[in-house]
């Protein structure tokens, strides 16, 4: 068929199908949107209330405790996002509403009322669970099984995110520090207006990918939700041990919790569920070999409860040290505390090739390259990058303010183990997870990932009393002791995996992700 009697979404464009750019631009202005609000989203709550830009005036720490709330539910809500799209709408008009959504929720931030702060919260939330785990399906949907040209195309996606993030990152922080925030949020929305147009515009470019889904047969190996829900709520163990983790956290909230007394009851409940759902399935499943990979499962989503509650400080307590502790004037000109969230973005689109090769080319030297070694080399490395920040604060203590160079050293070395580690997390989770059960598991990632920006929150809420400085040392601490101990422990775990990883790459099933700056897409 010539290219002239080609339909619309059969048509190329340097190589590849007219529908990845379609999705590449509605990705680069949806990632322009929500990485410029967060962006901003801490240094707007903790500003004075009067002045030339007010905002709402909160202490640090309840700041950092909603910056931590917003973040994990925004990945929370992937799973029932995935859930809806996979089951009911298919992955296409997930995307749609969850645009809308997204339009709706920062459209409405620029609103200078407390209703529609919250409204504006829950409507981003909601929209980013819906189209952020589904678009990416709808990329690797526009590639045949077997194409080599997928994985360049999900690299070009890749491109796009991470170029809306770095443009977010000083248009919206400049728009907000000369106009106000809430100037600010209006961009941010505009951009997502911009991303919703692009995607409705190219509908006939991905016409044959993401539609509702067909009624699945009631032989599916697949196990859903439902069904591991029935099972633990009605076998004695797990049905115990969700109960009593259950009580136990409903008791710890009400004794020992002053502020968000039911938020936090709510969130020791679900975490008693997911718990009592990992022991349901840890007892369904029959083999050694199963057991032992899942063992080996469950540590790989410590390993990234772990990097992104240490990662994730970029846009909260970072952010604020940016603002109140240091010196931003460069030649003249004062630059806003949210600019430095470029340099995330900036970094990984510099370095990802050149990490990426160094892996592999230490793999060809026969050196160590499993999944976990990288993981733990990412958090190792993620955690240097926090020395930079201890030396910023000892030199806030004595000077009064800080160099802007400490947070751009820090902002590399935290790129530099994203890039070792976040890529290839997803990938082992998917090699390690029993198959009846990796959809689930592709939620409980999503859940793991969600808490680790909840312990970001957390973390950063206690350096109002303990201080920066004994909170980035202490984080430097952690992750590089951490880090080791999965090293050290390496050998014995790579056993437990019975060649899981190898047998893998082997039938050709390797999974990398490609947007580092952000886990949804592994």
């Amino acid at each position: 068929m010539s290219s002239l009697t080609k339909q619309a979404h059969e048509k190329e464009l340097f190589g590849h199908p007219v529908g990845l750019y379609i999705l590449f631009f509605t990705e680069m202005w949806e990632r322009f949107s929500y990485y410029g609000m967060r962006g901003i989203l801490v240094l707007y709550l903790t500003a004075q209330t009067v002045g030339d830009n007010p905002g709402l005036g909160w202490l640090d720490v309840e700041a950092l405790s909603l910056y931590g709330w917003y973040t994990m539910l925004v990945y929370v809500a992937s799973i029932p996002g995935g859930i809806i799209a996979d089951k009911i709408i298919g992955q296409k008009r997930a995307v749609m509403i969850g645009g809308i959504l997204l339009v709706a929720g920062h459209g409405i931030l620029s609103i200078e009322e407390m209703w529609a702060f919250y409204t504006g919260l829950g409507l981003i939330i909601s929209g980013v669970g819906l189209l952020k785990p589904n678009i990416s399906t709808l990329v690797g949907g526009l590639y045949r099984q077997g194409d080599e040209r997928r994985d360049k195309g999900f690299s070009i996606f890749y491109i796009g995110i991470n170029v809306g993030a770095a443009l977010a990152s000083l248009t919206v922080a400049w728009v907000a520090q000369r106009y106000g925030w809430h100037a600010g949020f209006g961009l941010a929305a505009i951009g997502m207006v911009l991303g919703q147009a692009v995607y409705m515009f190219g509908q006939r470019f991905i016409k044959h990918v993401g539609n509702k889904p067909v009624r699945v047969s009631m032989d599916s190996d697949d196990v859903s939700i439902g069904q591991i829900f029935k099972t633990q709520f009605s076998k004695t163990k797990p049905l115990t041990l969700t109960l009593a983790l259950a009580i136990f956290g409903l008791v710890s909230a009400y004794f020992f919790i002053e502020k968000q007394q039911l938020a936090y009851m709510i969130f020791f409940v679900f975490l008693a569920v997911v718990v009592g759902m990992m022991s349901t399935i840890y007892g369904d499943l029959r083999s050694k070999v199963e057991k032992d990979r899942y063992l080996v499962l469950l540590l790989s989503f410590i390993i990234v409860i772990v990097f992104w509650g240490a990662f994730e400080q970029a846009g909260g307590l970072m952010n604020l040290y940016a603002e109140n502790r240091t010196d931003r004037f460069l030649f003249g000109y004062e630059i806003p505390a949210a600019a430095f969230q470029f340099f995330n973005p900036f970094y990984i689109i510099v370095f990802a090739l050149l990490v990426a090769n160094f892996w592999a080319w230490w793999k060809n030297r026969g050196r160590e390259a499993s999944s976990l070694f990288k993981m733990a080399i990412g958090v190792i490395i993620m955690g240097l990058g926090f020395v930079f920040m201890v030396f910023a604060s000892m030199e806030y203590e004595s000077l009064g303010k800080s160099a802007m160079y400490w947070l751009a050293l820090a902002y590399l070395f935290h790129t530099i183990g994203e890039l070792s580690a976040s890529p290839v997390a997803l990938s082992f989770i998917t090699k390690l997870a029993p198959v009846r059960y990796g959809a689930l598991m592709m939620g409980v990632y999503f859940a793991a990932t969600g808490l680790g920006n909840k312990v970001a929150g957390l973390i950063g809420e206690s350096a109002s009393s303990a201080g920066e400085l004994t909170i980035f040392s202490g984080i430097t601490i952690f992750c590089v002791i951490f880090g080791l101990l999965v090293i050290a422990l390496l050998k014995p775990l790579k056993r437990l995996t019975h060649g899981a990883e190898e047998l893998r790459t082997a039938e050709g099933l390797e999974q990398e992700g490609f947007e580092a700056a952000d886990p949804d897409i592994n």
